[in-house]
């Protein structure tokens, strides 16, 4: 009788498990959680250090970059803003484009109902080749008030300013083909601890993380990298 139990235990547990996996490909493939749009293969997952980047931006830089800049941040994040106006030009200029780092950009949008929309509409526009361009609009055309600049009609106006094919933008966006990538992304941020923005965490080549919470100035970053190389 005991032996039946176990031996039913058993079976219930792989079943159990071969579910969890299944559900775990399904979301991965499903349109709009996949890199670019198109889905992902497990087998391909984008890890730097502890860090699932897979719905993440496309990488900024080189993709053999010794040292990553994991970046969680949100598009009405004021201090996102900063940090992107005051300390990302230098660090691009020196590390980023000259091959040391690169950068990938993961949603942690929670700030406003606006928020999930915005970030929804980066990978939108990615879908088009334009993630990158759409990324530094949206910080550079971001207003002091939350929930006050970042609705559908403003992220669709952006993308047909930008020259983006308006019917394929607005389809993306109203279909919330990418809801569920930003969610994904928003829970990895969860499980890192990752509970503000920005908050980054630089992943150097022997998988070492160093964890930066706040918009901090071009020279803490280049501590940080220095000591990794």
């Amino acid at each position: 009788m005991g032996r039946r139990r176990r031996r039913r235990n058993t079976v219930v547990g792989v079943v159990a498990a071969a579910v969890a996996l299944a559900a775990a490909a399904s979301y991965l493939s499903s349109s709009g959680t996949g890199l670019g749009g198109d889905g992902a293969d497990p087998a391909e997952r984008r890890w730097y250090g502890s860090i699932d980047t897979t719905m993440g931006s496309p990488v900024l830089g080189s993709p053999d970059a010794p040292i990553t800049i994991v970046e969680f941040g949100d598009y009405q994040c004021h201090a996102c803003h900063a940090w992107f106006h005051n300390s990302k030009p230098a660090i691009r200029e020196d590390y980023i484009d000259t091959g040391m780092v690169n950068l990938v950009f993961v949603d942690l949008a929670f700030l406003g109902r606006d928020s999930p929309r915005a970030a929804q509409a980066s990978h939108c526009a990615g879908d088009q080749g334009m993630y990158w361009e759409y990324h530094n609009t949206l910080y550079d055309l971001q207003e002091e008030r939350i929930d006050s600049w970042a609705g559908s009609e403003r992220l669709k106006a952006f993308a047909f300013s930008m020259g983006l094919d308006p019917d394929l933008f607005g389809s993306c966006l109203d279909s919330g083909k990418h809801a569920k990538r930003v969610q994904f992304n928003v829970g990895e941020a969860r499980k890192l601890g990752a509970d503000s923005t920005p908050t980054f965490f630089v992943v150097g080549p022997d998988g070492r993380q160093q964890k930066i919470v706040g918009a901090q100035p071009y020279a803490v970053f280049k501590q940080v990298f220095d000591s990794m190389v």
